[in-house]
């Protein structure tokens, strides 16, 4: 399901998925990627035995070129896509990768294009999760959790999306003979634990249609029970309420976004530091990041723009 809200900055931001069989997933990747390039598009696109996704960003035209082509390769008509806008260029080079999945979770028996949960419209959504008989559980990781979630929703504190399935396993008593809402960023992890945890013998069990992105952009804030912001993989970091971009930061020596009171910590020296690294770094690992960062530094005093590292 595609959402097109009018650009008001320059850059036109796509996040887009779809599961879907893709056999010969191996030789689309080279006439994707001269397609972007060509038309100067940048981020990352990901295919494999499941399906396609990926965030990419450009001008409006070259986005809108793009989908109609992705939409043209056989079984990849229907994408589920995102749109938002960014002030520059949030992405520093266009990658297409193989992969063994799309979203990686490591459990090879399922698949969501045949057995994923229910979606819940974004305009739904508040009533399904304020049921008390609902359990609502946020499929993102920690660090992301971090800096935004919605209102009682449980926090899995996973490192990666490969340990959502054993703490499935381990909370199995609290899902029992409830509705488990689940939801993510733009729909897709969130789309696969659903069907993960169907394949446990649970019925009740939902998911955001667009994940946050498309909550954030057709629920106004005075109706939202979101809190905090979003993040996202690229240089805005996150996003809040109409898909404007947050206030968070990240943190360059360990890619943690940073509210804004994490950034006022002393352990909070910007491209070196911050109170979620401090401690697990070594000063010989600081004074490399500090070395990078005056490298950074001197590059946009030249006018480069950013640091390819940055």
């Amino acid at each position: 399901m595609t959402t097109l809200p009018a650009p008001s900055q320059p850059v036109r931001v796509a996040a887009l998925y779809l599961f879907a069989r893709l056999d010969a997933f191996e030789a689309l990747r080279a006439p994707l990627a001269a397609f972007c390039c060509g038309r100067g598009i940048k981020g990352t696109l990901l295919l494999a035995h499941e399906g396609i996704n990926g965030t990419v960003a450009g001008s409006e035209e070259a986005i809108a070129a793009l989908i109609e082509y992705i939409e043209a390769i056989h079984g990849l008509s229907g994408l589920e896509v995102k749109y938002s806008s960014a002030a520059a260029m949030p992405f520093h080079r266009m990658k297409v990768r193989l992969k063994r999945e799309i979203v990686t979770m490591g459990v090879e028996t399922i698949d969501p294009a045949k057995s994923a949960g229910t979606y819940v419209e974004p305009g739904d959504w508040n009533a399904l999760i304020s049921q008390p008989d609902t359990i609502v559980i946020d499929t993102r990781n920690a660090y992301e959790v971090s800096i935004g979630t919605f209102k009682g929703a449980v926090d899995p504190a996973t490192a990666s999306f490969r340990e959502f399935p054993a703490w499935v396993e381990a909370h199995r008593a609290a899902l029992e003979g409830r509705k488990v809402a689940m939801f993510c960023t733009g729909g897709i992890r969130c789309e696969k634990a659903t069907a993960y945890v169907k394949s446990l013998g649970f019925d009740d069990v939902f998911h955001l249609r667009g994940g946050i992105l498309k909550y954030l952009e057709e629920i106004p804030a005075e109706q939202s029970l979101w809190e905090g912001e979003c993040f996202v993989f690229d240089e805005r970091v996150s996003v809040s309420h109409g898909l404007v971009e947050g206030d968070a930061e990240l943190c360059r020596a360990c890619r943690h976004p940073l509210t804004e009171s994490e950034l006022v910590s002393p352990k909070y020296d910007a491209g070196v530091s911050c109170p979620h690294c401090f401690d697990a770094r070594s000063d010989e690992d600081r004074e490399r990041y500090a070395e990078r960062q005056r490298q950074v530094e001197l590059a946009q005093a030249r006018g480069r723009g950013p640091h390819i590292g940055s």
